[in-house]
């Protein structure tokens, strides 16, 4: 299987406007972040979308890609579903409903937030999604096993996702000891780390990060949904501990 990062960055991009930080103006392209998605490719060649925001057209785009076989929704803020409008010319191209997995709170969210493409009379050029609501337990799809991991991002559950022996978790401020255990002796652990210092009420920082590394063990760790607060890419990535990593848009994991 293959995951690719579509986007790296927080709910404001990377550069943020009009700041001129050092790395909102820095030219390398690892520093410029998009709103944070993943693409994981199945052993079938099947396309699984992890969450879809503002920069989904830019990102398929981007990356040569044309199909979506399902998307799994980590939670409802936007900056994770409010492109999911830009599904439609994959939804004419394959004649097929989009389904959609995510928590039954997150489903309202998404109805509420597109009513037209679940009206009994749809516009022609609505999009459609078939909704899934799933809990925390693990479920089969595309001939994958998919594992929700449960964490609290401020006071909200959002569900992480693990595929064979990788996890990708964003928007984590809180893991719980029993949702950790998922999370043991991967080889690739993928975590949210929105800046270097001062803690965060709804996401995790570099030191949280760090120390979630000693604990859970990890052969890698790869650090997401990154903020122009952490530094840029060169530099920081440099002074990470053995085995920890900054994403980047468009790196690739094969596992």
């Amino acid at each position: 299987m293959k995951l690719k990062f579509l986007g790296t960055g927080t709910s404001q991009g990377v550069p943020v406007i009009g700041c001129t930080c050092e790395v909102c103006i820095s030219e390398n392209p690892k520093d410029k972040r998009l709103r944070s998605s993943v693409m994981v490719t199945t052993d079938e060649n099947r396309k699984i979308l992890i969450d879809c925001g503002p920069d989904f057209r830019q990102q398929m785009l981007t990356n040569h890609e044309h199909t979506v076989d399902l998307a799994l929704i980590t939670h409802e803020h936007n900056d994770h579903v409010i492109g999911l409008d830009d599904m439609r010319p994959l939804i004419f191209k394959s004649g097929k409903d989009v389904p959609l997995y995510c928590y039954s709170r997150v489903a309202h969210e998404i109805k509420n937030r597109f009513p037209y493409a679940f009206a009994d009379v749809r516009y022609p050029g609505a999009p459609a999604f078939e909704l899934h609501e799933i809990e925390n337990k693990p479920f089969q799809v595309l001939d994958t096993e998919i594992t929700p991991i449960e964490v609290i991002h401020f006071k909200i559950s959002v569900f992480g996702y693990k595929f064979k022996n990788l996890a990708y978790i964003t928007d984590a401020g809180f893991i719980s000891d029993t949702e950790k255990e998922k999370l043991k002796n991967l080889d690739v652990l993928i975590l949210n780390c929105i800046r270097k210092f001062d803690p965060h009420p709804a996401h995790f920082i570099l030191p949280d990060v760090i120390k979630l590394f000693e604990e859970l063990k990890p052969k890698k760790l790869f650090l997401t949904h990154i903020s122009h607060h952490l530094g840029v890419h060169d530099i920081e990535d440099k002074q990470l501990p053995s085995g920890i990593h900054l994403a980047y848009d468009g790196l690739e994991i094969i596992f």
